[in-house]
């Protein structure tokens, strides 16, 4: 559900990093922050509670180009790992145009992956999406790290629509553009289309 700004000629798109707890979404975003122009991003915000932190900032990339004279911004979200947080999750779903899956490759967090990927469904479905219908990207992180699954195997389990999907290393930001950019050129052909 992007949102037109007419008076500065922006189109606002929403993008969330979900995932399983400490599977690298915090990492993501602050790496694209560090590595985006000042002078094409906001503020880095941190809701952070007692036991939670949700991130977000907004961008304008400048390599994108522009719908119908309108520039695209992005404004990136992460989501509280833990499924204690659900309504948190579900409050940053709303109007989102376009969802970044970050799966943790190693071995042992593969159920937590699983059920991560089954909370979005149901969240997504419980607001009237349907994540096979939106504009949606999987990452692979922390694939740096001894005891990782295979792709095969994460794909296997994690990807058998065959969505876009990338190996990444989010600390040192392997992958971290290339999933990004990926989902936001999704979400800029699902505005062509005119949805």
């Amino acid at each position: 559900m992007s949102f037109i700004n007419y008076a500065s000629r922006e189109i606002n798109c929403k993008i969330v990093y979900y995932g399983p707890g400490l599977c690298g979404k915090t990492t993501n975003l602050q790496y694209v922050y560090q590595k985006t122009a000042p002078e094409a991003k906001g503020k880095m915000i941190s809701l952070a509670t007692e036991t939670e932190r949700t991130l977000f900032f907004d961008f304008l990339p400048l390599a994108l180009g522009e719908i119908r004279g309108f520039k695209t911004r992005f404004h990136l979200y992460t989501v509280p790992g833990q499924v204690f947080y659900d309504a948190s999750r579900k409050l940053i779903l709303k109007g989102v145009d376009g969802v970044v899956f970050v799966a943790d490759s190693q071995e042992e967090r593969m159920d937590a992956n699983i059920e991560s990927l089954d909370n979005l469904r149901f969240n997504l479905k419980e607001q009237g999406y349907d994540l096979d219908k939106l504009p949606y990207v999987i990452q692979y992180n922390k694939r740096d790290l001894p005891e990782v699954l295979s792709v095969e195997e994460l794909r296997r389990e994690l990807n058998p629509t065959g969505v876009p999907e990338f190996e990444a290393c989010a600390s040192t930001g392997e992958g971290v553009f290339e999933t990004l950019k990926a989902v936001a050129k999704l979400i800029l052909i699902d505005l062509k289309k005119g949805r």
